[in-house]
């Protein structure tokens, strides 16, 4: 990754690829034509370059790739999925949740956390906060 610049804009979602840099990370599903969309990229922008080496910020136009978001929980857009440096969902601590509502799914035959979902316009001081608990200043 040293050097590599992560781009904003996906047309796939490989999350073996993302999980191997081993820094925390979050993709946005989204549409460059849904309002709350259009209102949040200047965020995903800021952070996306602010973070590169710390953090993966990743857009992907679910209305122009419609196949990406396949294997995520994605039914309004934008939707933000977020995991952990080591490839885990991240579990937002009860501080957080209390003002930033997220939706957990488990896996229906283990139990196991397998996603931690956002559902709607997200602001940069709520990623931001997100973020600073996965240890990303």
């Amino acid at each position: 990754m040293a050097g590599e610049t992560i781009p904003l804009k996906i047309s796939e979602v490989d999350l073996d690829k993302i999980k191997s840099y081993k820094i925390p990370f979050v993709i946005d599903f989204g549409s460059d034509q849904c309002i709350p969309c259009k209102q949040m990229a200047p965020v995903l922008e800021t952070l996306n370059e602010e973070w590169q080496g710390k953090a993966i910020v990743q857009f992907v136009d679910v209305w122009k790739y419609q196949t990406a978001a396949n294997d995520f929980p994605v039914s309004v857009i934008p939707t933000q999925v977020f995991y952990n440096a080591d490839g885990t969902p991240y579990a937002p601590s009860e501080s957080i949740q209390k003002s930033i509502e997220f939706t957990m799914y488990s896996d229906k035959t283990t139990g196991k956390h397998i996603f931690t979902v956002h559902q709607g316009g997200i602001t940069e001081a709520e990623m931001r906060q997100i973020f600073a608990e996965m240890g990303v200043e």
